[in-house]
């Protein structure tokens, strides 16, 4: 075989590698709803803090609890066994990636959109506008 034939197949077998790692990395978005009727599975549910609701964190255990509500207005109690992300109670939207148990979420990543900076709430006074 020439030294191109084996370049090729080597680079078939690491891009066919590639796919199948993205492929079972992969999760469906769901609310809370559909991942409490299917317990175990891995899915990735997009909501918000109720931040009415109260956090807990236990640092011996390196455990958090809160409560998220996902965009279809269903609440669930979220168990994440991590330390509890800076700037948690500031996010504007959660995503959750993990499973759901009988009445809990059990999240194993989280992922939050912080507010932004440029939005017209914290536009210092001289700044968005141009003069001459």
């Amino acid at each position: 075989m020439k030294r191109t034939h084996i370049a090729i197949i080597i680079t078939i077998a690491i891009a066919i590698g590639a796919i199948i790692v993205t492929i079972n990395d992969s999760s469906t978005y769901v609310g809370f709803a559909q991942a409490e009727a299917n317990p175990g599975t891995k899915y990735t549910v997009i909501g918000y803090l109720d931040k009415e609701a109260e956090m807990s964190y236990n640092a011996r255990k390196n455990s958090f609890v809160f409560t998220a509500i996902d965009k279809n207005g269903e609440k669930s109690k979220v168990f994440y066994n991590q330390p509890k992300p800076q700037d948690f109670e500031r996010s504007e939207e959660i995503t959750m990636k993990g499973f759901a148990t009988d009445s809990n979420f059990v999240a194993s990543e989280i992922l939050m959109k912080c507010p932004s900076k440029y939005n017209e709430q914290n536009e210092m006074a001289g700044y968005g506008t141009y003069q001459d």
